[in-house]
């Protein structure tokens, strides 16, 4: 920022003289700051009227504004259809940097110094092709976790206790993805009905850590120790090599629709910062009642300054943007790829290095835009998502009942990196694959359950998708059949072993590695309970799945070829690209009948790296997509002399199987079922 930006230093700045405080708002016609005692959360000790400079930023001064301080603002301006000013109302301050509650519907902002040694702790920045994500809710994660001690379980610094660092090194992944934890409050829907805001996409500040998350010594002393608390799990987290990717909710705030909460936003200057029309109806293409307006100058500078305080200041290594489309929309609410703000989040000096996750759909007009972002983002891909479901598990639905089920073509496209959606300059890091996420089915309920059991959220099973493409194998539910038991396993590690060995950005759902179930419910997001935290007490069954993930992901590591940076072009050699060849069950090249018939669903996919920072690596994954037991001869390729045999989904061990082979071996492949073999 250079000295002569208008908008610079929002917020709280401090000084030897105390501090000073500026907030934007053209529509105001006055504002002051409020600051309150220290222990009478109802005594304001001081009133400063604030000024208005010439670029509409309203400041003021006070010595008593220190670390430590409470504060508030309120704003009055005119009536009109876009405005909403209360200038009876207490207001948060939108660049708070910490937030106190005093009072069941009432917060309070709070000066933050924010020091912290970091003691030369650095991010990892793990490169894309080695990137593995783990979604995981803050307090989810180690509520039940007994080797986690009672006091940390469910807090920021319980996911940083060794235990749960310790977990997540041993499994292998690279990349905690944590739901939101920038501050949220539930929606005064919920609250009527006694519900909560689990999942926390209900953003009430863009810059203070959600409370409720650090322990209850660092809550009690306050929003400083709060944040260092938030600090000091990052510190850890990076220390063991893991990095830390923030869910961020700028689309819209907890101030809701029209008729909802005015707490910040809306009682500042509610006809710049959300979307309306000429009568000042809301424009909501977020479904949640508000759309934060970045086409305006000030809401795209909120965004972005929030963005360089968490990826700075508290070190974070990357943003899933909720809802991103939002993010693109211009004056006239349509998407453009190319929006000032999408552009200045991927070119930001400030931001340089740091992982951009885009969720690329809301519910508005052309809202779903899912391979058109640009370069440097990587995208949620739920084509990748719904294809691998409906090959494992609907189409197996559909041909138990006699009917024909999809070719293997689209599951072959979606392994190889999606590059019929995503454009070869951005390559098969674009694409961030997953099977799952918090939001639908866990991996266990999609082998479970036929349909959404949602009647605990409280309204009567209408919420939540009814586009699952999950198959429960016969029974809905829990069963004690052991032949139905074993199909679903299987299911389950097929599933798992496709997202882990596809090409892309892999991302795991927590609890998906040991078979986690929500009973069917596909919507959990009103649930902080024993639903939707982690049950750390498996079963046998779930230890062996456990071990499996851990192996998949370990092969993930060691084959380059399953990592390709770029996507290749045939005939030509690409750097960081995979060589692939496509073979039928026969061990022939695959025929256009091969790609596109229901009844021929067995490929066989050889991949070799083009070597730019690893060795040369070369793997053979045998799919089979059929019920029945298929006999596959194996490749003879230039180049290959045996197969060694890795990892076989119809099996939990593979110890006394048959592990090396020739080209040209028959061997008999069990009914919906990959191997993984590394070809020498």
């Amino acid at each position: 920022m250079t000295s002569g930006d208008p908008l610079r230093n929002l917020g709280v700045r401090l000084g030897g003289n105390g501090g000073e405080l500026r907030v934007w708002s053209k529509n105001a016609d006055s504002m002051e700051l409020c600051i309150f005692d220290q222990t009478d959360p109802n005594w304001i000790i001081k009133t400063v009227p604030m000024t208005r400079d010439a670029n509409d930023v309203w400041f003021g001064r006070s010595r008593t504004l220190s670390p430590g301080r409470r504060y508030g603002i309120r704003v009055s301006g005119p009536a009109s259809a876009k405005n909403s000013f209360h200038p009876e109302k207490m207001l948060i301050e939108p660049y708070s940097r910490g937030l106190v509650r005093v009072g069941p519907d009432q917060w309070q902002s709070s000066v933050v110094d924010g020091g912290f040694d970091w003691a030369g702790s650095v991010k990892p920045k793990t490169s894309l092709d080695h990137t593995v994500v783990y979604e995981a809710h803050v307090r989810g994660l180690s509520r039940l976790n007994p080797a986690v001690p009672a006091n940390l379980r469910g807090t920021y610094a319980g996911l940083a206790h060794e235990s749960t660092i310790g977990y997540l090194k041993n499994l292998g992944v690279t990349s905690v993805e944590l739901l939101p934890v920038h501050a949220f409050v539930s929606e005064q829907r919920l609250i009527k009905q006694g519900l909560t805001n689990y999942w926390g996409y209900n953003t009430f500040n863009f810059f203070s850590p959600h409370a409720d998350y650090a322990t209850t010594d660092s809550q009690s002393a306050g929003p400083e120790a709060v944040l260092r608390e938030f600090k000091g799990m990052v510190k850890l987290l990076h220390e063991a090599g893991l990095e830390v990717i923030l869910d961020v909710v700028y689309n819209h705030t907890a101030e809701e629709g029209p008729n909802g909460p005015v707490s910040s936003l809306r009682g500042i200057d509610n006809a710049t910062y959300y979307r309306q029309n000429d009568a000042g109806a809301y424009i909501d293409v977020t479904g949640c009642g508000n759309t934060l307006n970045v086409s305006h100058e000030v809401p795209h500078r909120l965004v972005l300054d929030s963005l360089r305080y968490w990826a700075n200041d508290v070190q974070i290594d990357g943003f899933r943007f909720d809802l991103a489309a939002t993010l693109g929309r211009d004056g006239n609410v349509e998407y453009q790829r190319d929006h000032p703000l999408l552009t200045a989040i991927r070119t930001d000096p400030d931001l340089a290095d740091v992982k951009l996750i885009a969720e690329p759909w809301d519910i508005g007009q052309g809202g779903w835009q899912t391979g058109n972002f640009v370069d440097g983002w990587t995208e949620w891909n739920d084509r990748y998502r719904d294809r691998m479901r409906s090959f494992w598990l609907t189409d197996l639905a559909a041909a138990r009942d006699g009917h024909a089920g999809s070719g293997i073509g689209r599951f072959a496209a979606r392994l190889a990196g999606s590059s019929n959606t995503f454009s070869e300059e951005r390559g098969p890091l674009a694409s961030l694959n997953f099977i799952t996420a918090h939001d639908g089915f866990t991996m266990a309920d999609l082998t479970a359950y036929n349909v959404k059991h949602n009647v605990g959220n409280g309204e009567s099973n209408r919420d939540g998708t009814d586009g699952n493409n999950s198959f429960n194998h016969g029974i809905e539910g829990p069963t004690r059949n052991t032949t139905i038991l074993t199909t679903r396993r299987k299911a389950m590690r097929n599933l798992l072993a496709t997202l882990l060995l596809s090409a892309g950005v892999p991302m795991i759902t927590a609890g998906d590695e040991f078979g986690r179930s929500q009973r069917g419910n596909n919507n959990a997001y009103c649930h902080d309970s024993e639903l939707t935290w982690l049950n750390w007490d498996l079963d046998d069954w779930q230890v062996d799945l456990h071990r499996v993930s851990r192996r998949l992901l370990e092969l993930r590591r060691e084959n380059p070829a399953l990592r390709p940076v770029r996507f290749g072009r045939p005939g030509e050699t690409t750097l960081s690209a995979s060589e692939m060849d496509w073979y039928n069950a026969l061990g022939d090249s695959m025929s256009e009948e091969d790609w596109h018939s229901s009844n021929e669903r067995t490929l066989q996919y050889l991949a070799a790296s083009t070597p730019e920072h690893e060795e040369f690596n070369r793997i053979l994954l045998i799919v089979q997509g059929r019920e029945a037991d298929v006999t596959v001869t194996l490749p003879k390729h230039t180049g290959v002399g045996s197969y060694t045999l890795l990892w076989d989904s119809s099996h939990d061990d593979i110890t006394d199987a048959v592990i090396e082979h020739l080209p040209g071996t028959r061997l008999l492949v069990p009914g919906a079922s990959m191997q993984l073999f590394r070809a020498h």
